[in-house]
């Protein structure tokens, strides 16, 4: 399994192998077994065992001797880049959560507010909904367990869980004199990654929100209903992959690949030359070749910008927005057991052009800035790779380096970006960029 997303925050791309080696899986060659350590190395290692030994015996409060140890081989590993790092037993296991797109749980999309879990809506036709949760509901408790001095993720933690195993909730609802009791009973929740409608009549809308193992299925199924609702209306597509971190590389294959005839659509490159690799399209574009505007900003990274690389290469899209986030590096995941994992740099990924987008990102063919309201002026700054302390330099990196403001409006009629690009299939506004054209594809660079 190879991902590309976020990984504790950074967005980071990753291969997942075996236990404690190299190996083959999902079509990645790790390379070579580790080669032994020289004696001066294992003389520095003896040195640090003896720094460990004396804070665990001296220093002035017992400190925690597991956390002394993750912090060490987390600081050895932060030293190399922002994106490699140690994995314990609980965050390998949510990685997987996250990128497998579904989990045992109830069906809820949830904030905290007020010390206690608010209901933002139930998924439809989940447990929850099923179940008679309501938005707006607060979870005061949860099994009897007070939510007050809980943190939402411990919240969250509560409430996921095995498959076909009930949990009782406690919630606060407007309306209702007391709190209500609600029985549920846990199954598979698939995470919706994939958002589509259809704008006006005539123009088909579809936002990936992550690459999980549902995205190339959701993507799909959008499409086909987009067509079923529209007809002959159809104009064309928006892709938004705005403030889309990432996830699994196969997922953004897979999308790439669905708007694609032919050709290469995103390569590998490690240390060693043969762990090189390439990743082609197959015959079948499922649009029919209808004109794509892809929408991107500061937080689309990695698995986004696969995807938006691919599609500007070929010119099958035009790329609309301002400049992605420019992660283009590639992290292995390597299985320590019970112990947990190590996220480790082991390659660069590549446009089908040859470029690097490491510390540069994608930029529009169509620069279109978004608006931040008042209330965040001054408050945020432009996010990218190339801010990041300590990040590989990229080779095709400038001044300008990566990264721009990442936000979207909660009304869309506040959406410049969106309004854009709806104008732009819709005829009413024009731009060179537009439609784009697979005949000026560019060229691969050697």
């Amino acid at each position: 399994m190879i991902l590309i997303g976020v990984a504790m925050g950074i967005a980071a791309t990753l291969v997942v192998t075996g236990e404690r080696s190299g190996g083959v899986l999902s079509g990645f060659s790790i390379g070579n077994e580790a080669v032994a350590a020289g004696t001066e190395t294992y003389r520095q290692l003896n040195i640090f065992g003896d720094v460990f030994e004396r804070i665990r015996s001296q220093y002035v409060k017992k400190p925690e001797e597991q956390k002394l140890i993750k912090n060490a081989i987390n600081g050895m590993l932060s030293s190399l880049d922002p994106h490699s790092s140690y994995l314990d037993a609980k965050e390998q296991a949510d990685m997987r959560i996250q990128t497998k797109g579904e989990f045992g749980g109830l069906g809820i999309e949830v904030t905290m507010e007020k010390e206690l879990v608010k209901v933002i809506t139930p998924i439809d036709d989940t447990p929850a909904s099923k179940a008679g949760v309501i938005a707006g509901d607060f979870i005061t408790k949860i099994d009897g367990e007070n939510v007050r001095g809980l943190t939402l993720q411990q919240a969250v933690e509560k409430m996921r869980g095995l498959v076909n195993t009930p949990i009782v909730i406690t919630v606060i609802r407007k309306g209702a004199d007391k709190p209500i009791d609600i029985t549920i009973v846990r199954d598979i929740i698939k995470v919706q990654s994939v958002k589509s409608r259809v704008e006006g009549d005539d123009v088909g809308y579809i936002r990936l929100t992550g690459f999980t193992e549902q995205t190339y299925r959701g993507l799909t199924a959008a499409i086909d209903k987009i067509k079923k609702q529209t007809g002959d209306k159809l104009k064309g597509y928006v892709i938004d992959l705005r403030l889309n971190p990432g996830g699994l590389l196969d997922q953004s294959v897979s999308v790439s690949d669905a708007f694609l005839d032919r050709g290469e659509i995103v390569s590998t490159r490690g240390r060693n030359p043969e762990e090189a690799r390439r990743y082609n399209a197959r015959p079948g574009d499922n649009t029919g070749g209808k004109p794509l505007i892809i929408l991107i900003n500061g937080g689309s990274a990695s698995a986004s910008e696969i995807v938006a690389g691919a599609l500007q290469d070929h010119r099958r899209a035009t790329i609309l927005g301002t400049r992605s986030f420019g992660k283009g590096s590639v992290q292995t995941i390597i299985s320590l057991g019970a112990n947990g994992a190590l996220r480790l740099t082991t390659a660069l990924y590549y446009t089908p052009a040859g470029r690097s987008i490491q510390g540069k990102g994608i930029e529009p063919d169509i620069v279109v800035n978004q608006p931040l309201p008042k209330r965040l002026q001054g408050r945020i700054e432009a996010s990218g790779e190339s801010k990041l302390r300590g990040h590989i330099t990229g080779a095709n990196e400038d001044d300008k380096g990566s990264g721009s403001f990442a936000y979207i409006p909660p009304d869309k009629k506040d959406d410049v970006q969106l309004n854009y690009a709806l104008e732009l299939i819709r005829g009413t506004k024009t731009d060179v960029a537009y439609p784009a054209d697979p005949k000026k594809a560019l060229k691969k660079k050697t």
